[in-house]
Parts: C-alpha cells; structure tokens; sequence
C-alpha cells in the first residue's frame, strides 16, 4: 500500500473497514482500537506537526527528525501493548510511512493527515472507547 496526498483518505478508510470485526486465526474477536487510544497517538503526532508549521525550512532539522524516530518507537510499543494497536499499525502502514518521512515536511504533513482521516473513519464507523 501506498499513501499519497490523492489516495490517504480512501487508504484510510479502507484500513478501518478491514480492521472492524477481524479475527485472530483461533478465531476470536480482535479488539479494534479504541478511540482514546488512536486519539492519543494523533496528539503525539500534532504536537510535532504542530513544530513543523512553524519551521519555514523544508527540510526538517535534526531535533525533529529524532521526534519523529521516536514516535516510531511509541508506535511500536503501544502495538506491543494492545491488539487493537498493533492490528492498526499493521494494516495501515504507519510505520513504513513515519520511515519514509526521511526529514521531508510535506511527507510529515502527508502522515499526519493520514493519522487525522484514521481517527475520524474511526470515530464514524462506531469506533468504541475504553
């Protein structure tokens, strides 16, 4: 899969509609993500969009390019964490797509609108909360 800024919003709604009702291969129920949970990842990734707005460069400073290592890596542990994570960081792609940003801004801008249409197909298919 691959997202681009024609493609992120269907890419993101096919993502939650795969993800609603999957089953594990014993054949229960996976837990989506919970709203709280996929709201809480898309304010770690705002906070840092929020710093890349206000940067006129468009190539992304070192300190930023860290950030956004990191996020990567709280990516990884909450899918460590929670099923419902780890199916949604697998089915979308986030983590290839947060690789791919390789210090370019408007490849940031592009991930956190994916990141924005994911919560809100969420929230409209009936994402539930804890």
């Amino acid at each position: 899969m691959s997202v681009n800024e024609q493609n992120y919003v269907e890419e993101a709604e096919r993502v939650i509609q795969n993800l609603k009702n999957r089953k594990n291969e014993k054949g229960r129920e996976i837990p989506m993500v919970t709203t709280s949970k996929l709201r809480n990842l898309l304010a770690m990734s705002a906070d840092i969009y929020n710093e890349i707005m206000r940067s006129s460069e468009d190539k992304l400073d070192g300190e930023l390019c860290s950030r956004i290592g990191y996020l990567r890596v709280r990516f990884l542990y909450e899918a460590g964490r929670d099923p419902g994570v780890k199916a949604l960081v697998e089915t979308s792609g986030i983590l290839s797509l947060l690789k791919s940003v390789n210090g370019d801004k408007k490849r940031y801008i592009l991930f956190n609108r994916y990141m924005e249409s994911l919560v809100a197909f969420h929230k409209y298919y009936g994402g539930k909360d804890d």
